[in-house]
């Protein structure tokens, strides 16, 4: 088996057919759905800004939440300390 064979994982012409086929097949199904390849290209785009944009909606509401929830137990935690300090 030659490096070329060992790098493809077949012969180089079953490589290629088997591409075409299942570039053709790809192409029906893409075709069907009135798919694009640029519409695959933005969808993946819009996936990863959406993802970016969320992740940082969810570090402010962590935030919020957290701010929050300080202002009762920082206030509530230092008067339990100044009662504990007096005994």
């Amino acid at each position: 088996m030659s490096s070329l064979d060992r790098f493809l994982g077949d012969s180089p012409l079953r490589v290629i057919i088997k591409l075409v086929v299942i570039s053709f097949l790809v192409g029906v199904v893409m075709n069907a759905f009135g798919w694009s390849p640029l519409d695959v290209l933005n969808g993946i785009r819009d996936f990863f800004v959406d993802l970016w944009n969320t992740g940082f909606q969810a570090i402010e509401r962590f935030i919020g939440y957290f701010l929050l929830g300080a202002a009762i137990v920082v206030p509530a935690f230092i008067l339990l300390r100044l009662l504990s300090y007096r005994k």
